[in-house]
């Protein structure tokens, strides 16, 4: 936080560049929907009105309040107050700004991967980019407690929100995971403009917030009132005006603001206007005065937002900030119940510059309708500010992978094999192992991380003693706690897993170190942090997803615990490779590849769908089959030349591929066996060579490759332990019939035999598919043999 040679200059400086950012963003959003030409007639959009209630609050946090290491996530619809800052700074180009919400041009939202100026955390999705920041802040100790990150390197981790975000879920679910870690240095600031896309906030609930927040630690520092109000309150009658304001329902102060200053004083004057000395402090402003009075709320006092910041910098202990504001501030928008995405038209955004004193054509100069030494001294004060050094993304090395061995056993299952490999680097010691965090939501027994944690411990700023090992009672779970463990324990909320994976994914760039994070899961509720999974891939966080048990081959759990479309939320996840490998060999080699891949300046974050099903493992002749696991599918079975079939089969149904090829080799010459490891590479390799085509590039994917090993006329039977259409899209490579197997429907309890016969993904099935495939028929074949 700075200081200036006075108090009073850096509020003048400040609200000056406050009128700077509430022009500029409203004026990129006028260019981009009214004077950019529109080819599509389609909406850009912006929200003018949602960036006017913030705009005092960036202009004094970025400009006096930021310290050298805070990292701040953006309200979404601020998104054209960033730029306007970085374009101030000399950051954002003309160009870009002209562009915005254009293809190259700035983003809709903040993004780190999309937009050109420094973004320490992506927003869009509302509520995320709040919660994010309590990991970030989690993740921050944790480094500091491994030695990674100097102390004195530690910054706070801040989100700036709009008041409906806190309407959010994902919010509350963060807030109860922070208590139990007692993070801290983590600020959340609420642009509380009372109102929201379709309706004004409810008075009601918003007074119980300063109660939840306290409840779970934090500090709740509320501005309600700016200086002219608090000048106000001292006047005779005063005290009857402030408990007016504080009495006024949201819906009804939204009103007043939009009629303006006559309807306040109508207002004022049948309500209160019996109390003594309110008619004379009402009649010494006239209408403009009197309307700047009612409106001058905390959020718009420069001199209350510093003295926030200070008051929330005094201490470690994370601060929720409310800060009251007008939606649509100094706008002919304000306080009208349809602002958020309404826009000034014209004649609307001509008076506003004529007001600030721009001429007409000076739109885009950054200090237009300032004097020569004004323009100076914000200069100068802005190149003093926080602003000027804001922390970029940090260089990072990459960590060693050593080579993994496969786990020995006969038979075994990928999540066994998973916890036997994770156990043997945490034994080995060395930088994977010491950069390596594992996360589960309250699965990491039955997701086979016991043993890691085990060997590494969970992670406590204070020492947690094991009181069933120190009472000497068995337990296979020997979990002492310490800043020196690697396990961060989560409770049973998976959006939670996802951004603390996004958070210590971003690691690397943020904080300057890397980190490994691995998180388990059951696959089935992947689906229920969906929204925070895309929102960890949009912003490039690198991480290794497990999920496990899989399928419907959790057989006794029913339904509810089984998965089916997994695989397909992974093929459309982009920045996530999914693997569902089926032997020890296998898994060892795809994350020896995973995480180097999380590590490559063009890598991403990976996805093992594992099983708990074990299954016999396989001699090797050769390492043939590496390659092709990495790229997403090897033949294990060759097909002989003029093979009439192929059976293509991944994870858990390999047994069952394997029964069924057994069974129809003799009959059916030729017949080929495809391991596919990842639907997904296979389909995107497919999907880019085909796009290549059209710039000359000829070169086939693996899948073309593989499938090339087969005539024309040949035909394919898919099965997998998951949706068919995971699969399917097979037929279109080549233009071989596909008869697919999967599960489509909502599983029940049952053992493996009488559900695999049921959901038709047993041996029986795949001899009849391949039956029905050759004869052509649409009809069911009888089973063979």
């Amino acid at each position: 936080m700075i200081e200036t040679a006075t108090q009073t200059d850096t509020i003048t400086m400040i609200e000056q560049l406050d009128d700077r950012l509430r022009w500029l963003s409203a004026w990129t959003i006028h260019n981009a929907n009214h004077l950019r030409p529109s080819r599509d007639g389609v909406k850009v959009g912006g929200h003018q009105a949602s960036c006017a209630s913030m705009s005092t609050i960036m202009a004094s946090l970025y400009f006096a309040g930021l310290g050298p290491n805070d990292r701040v996530a953006v309200k979404p619809h601020a998104g054209p107050l960033l730029h306007a800052i970085h374009y101030l700074l000399g950051n954002q180009s003309l160009d870009k700004l002209k562009g915005f919400r254009a293809l190259g041009g700035a983003q809709s939202y903040p993004s780190r991967t999309k937009d050109s100026i420094p973004v320490d955390f992506s927003t869009g999705s509302v509520g995320l980019g709040v919660a994010v920041t309590a990991f970030a802040s989690l993740v921050q100790d944790y480094l500091i407690a491994h030695g990674q990150l100097p102390a004195d390197r530690a910054g706070r981790m801040i989100a700036l929100m709009g008041d409906a975000e806190l309407d959010e879920g994902n919010i509350y679910e963060c807030l109860i995971e922070g208590y139990k870690h007692n993070i801290r240095n983590c600020w959340w600031v609420v642009d509380y403009n009372r109102q929201s896309l379709d309706h004004t906030t409810a008075d009601r609930m918003f007074r119980r917030f300063d109660d939840i927040f306290e409840t779970c630690g934090w500090r709740v520092i509320t501005l309600k009132h700016g200086k002219r109000q608090k000048a106000a309150f001292l006047e005779l009658g005063g005290s009857a005006l402030e408990a007016w304001i504080d009495g006024c329902p949201n819906v009804d102060f939204a009103a007043l603001t939009y009629q303006g200053g006559a309807a306040w004083r109508t207002r004022l004057l049948a309500d209160i206007g019996q109390k003594n000395g309110t008619p004379a402090l009402l009649a010494r402003r006239d209408d403009a005065e009197l309307a700047r009075l009612m409106t001058d709320l905390g959020g718009h006092c420069v001199e209350s937002l510093l003295g926030a910041w200070r008051e929330a910098a005094a201490s470690d202990r994370p601060a929720l900030i409310i800060a009251y504001t007008i939606k649509g501030k100094g706008l002919p928008l304000a306080g009208h119940k349809d602002n958020h995405a309404g826009q000034m038209n014209a004649p609307q955004m001509a008076a506003l510059r004529t007001s600030l004193g721009i001429a007409e054509g000076d739109e885009w100069q950054p200090w237009a309708g300032l004097g020569d030494n004004q323009v100076k001294a914000l200069q100068a004060f802005v190149a003093a500010s926080p602003a000027a050094t804001l922390p970029q993304d940090r260089d990072f090395s990459a960590v060693s992978v050593p080579r993994i061995a496969v786990p020995d056993g006969v038979e075994q299952s990928t999540q066994a094999a998973f916890g036997r490999i994770l156990l043997e680097i945490a034994k080995a010691g060395g930088p994977l192992s010491d950069r390596i965090v594992t996360t589960s939501p309250d699965v990491t027994v039955s997701t086979n991380l016991g043993p890691w944690v085990n060997a590494r411990g969970l992670f406590r700023r204070a020492a947690l003693e094991d009181v069933f090992r120190a009472a000497k009672i068995p337990s296979p779970q020997k979990w002492r706690g310490d800043d020196a463990g690697q396990h961060i324990e989560l409770g049973i909320a998976e959006n939670n897993l996802f951004l603390m994976l996004a958070a210590a994914g971003l690691a690397a760039p943020l904080f300057g170190t890397r980190l490994i994070p691995v998180g388990t899961v059951y696959d089935p509720f992947i689906a229920r942090g969906l929204d925070a999974l895309n929102y960890a891939c949009y912003q490039d966080a690198r991480f290794l997803l497990v999920a496990t048990p899989s399928g419907l081959t959790l057989a006794p759990e029913g339904g509810a615990h089984q998965s089916i479309n997994p695989p397909l939320i992974a093929m459309g996840q982009p920045g996530l490779t999914m693997f569902e490998p089926a032997y020890a060999d296998e898994l060892a080699a795809l994350m020896h590849w995973s995480f180097n891949h999380l590590q490559e300046p063009d890598g991403g974050s990976v996805y093992l769908r594992l099983t708990t099903r074990n299954l016999v493992q396989i001699a090797r002749d050769n390492d043939d089959w590496r390659a092709g696991s990495i790229a997403g599918g090897y033949w294990l079975k060759t097909p002989g030349q003029g093979a009439q079939a192929a059976i293509v089969a991944m994870g858990a149904l390999i047994r069952e591929a394997l029964a069924a090829w057994e069974e129809l080799s003799a009959e059916v010459p030729g017949l080929g066996l495809l391991v596919v490891t990842s639907p997904d590479l296979l389909h995107r390799g497919w999907s880019a060579a085909g796009a290549g085509r059209w710039n000359g590039d000829d070169r086939l994917s693996h899948i073309e490759e593989l499938l090339g090993a087969l005539p024309a006329g040949a035909r394919l039977v898919s099965l997998l332990d998951g949706s068919p259409a995971a699969l399917s899209w097979l037929g279109g490579v080549r233009g071989h019939r596909v008869v697919p197997l999967g599960v489509d429907r909502f599983g029940q309890t049952g053992d493996l035999p009488d559900l695999y016969r049921e959901y038709r993904l047993d041996a029986d099935a795949i001899i009849a598919a391949v039956a029905d495939a050759l004869v052509g028929r649409d009809e069911p074949a009888r089973p063979t043999g």
